[in-house]
């Protein structure tokens, strides 16, 4: 087993300009995540949790500092490269499902198998296998209008799961189910990881979840530092 960590973030540096005014939204992240490892990221609201997320998963650029997942760094990628190491390493859960609504459940799930080039047939198969997991199994042929939001977000799990990511980027990812549908989404996000071999990062208002990760981080003023669930915000 490839002893590297999943994730390394060094001196991370992201800007935005607002204007006449420039705002730094991440001041120098150092992270570093090893397999089996789950990190839960609290924060106020506009602390930049999303943005760190993208950043890590390769959806932004950072300004200055270096990302590395599975021993690559995003930057020193083609455009082409990333979309095919993210494909091949990141999966991405978020609160808002962005499914496609025109296609099936079960296409849905596929499609990250079909981006790979895999067989219609084969990516079928293991996109069905997954929505089963999630207890999707009887849903594959509806599309997403047909579906309740917490359905949707079942959904969209199965996608992010079907590809066997190194790399989990979870954003708020129960913030749309029921008690008992977050506890089962939560538990098998935690089963991939272990089964896999993979991390976890996952930003969250959920006291419950946050303390369930191996690592808590506090994201204020652009930095992280140690935290815990009592740090998270009061809705």
């Amino acid at each position: 087993m490839n002893d590297q960590p999943v994730l390394r973030a060094s001196a991370v540096h992201k800007r935005y300009e607002g204007g006449p005014q420039t705002v730094e939204v991440l001041a120098g992240i150092e992270l570093e995540l090893q397999r089996r490892r789950t990190l839960a990221v609290v924060g106020a609201s506009g602390s930049g949790k999303s943005t760190l997320l993208h950043l890590l998963g390769g959806l932004e650029h950072a300004d200055s500092g270096r990302i590395e997942v599975c021993g690559s760094a995003w930057s020193d990628l083609s455009p082409a490269a990333q979309g095919t190491w993210r494909n091949r390493h990141v999966g991405f859960v978020y609160q808002f499902h962005h499914l496609l609504p025109e296609f099936s459940a079960l296409d849905n799930v596929a499609m990250p198998l079909r981006i790979r080039r895999m067989a219609s047939e084969a990516a079928r198969r293991e996109a069905a296998a997954m929505l089963e997991q999630v207890g999707l199994g009887a849903r594959c042929a509806h599309r997403p209008g047909e579906l309740s939001g917490g359905e949707r977000q079942r959904v969209a799990l199965a996608r992010a799961l079907v590809t066997r990511p190194a790399l989990l980027l979870a954003d708020e990812p129960t913030g749309n189910l029921d008690a008992d549908n977050a506890e089962r989404m939560f538990a098998l996000l935690l089963q991939v990881v272990a089964d896999q071999h993979g991390a976890l990062v996952l930003v969250t208002h959920d006291q419950q979840l946050a303390q369930r990760c191996d690592t808590c981080l506090l994201l204020a003023k652009g930095r992280l530092q140690p935290g815990d669930a009592q740090d998270l915000p009061r809705r």
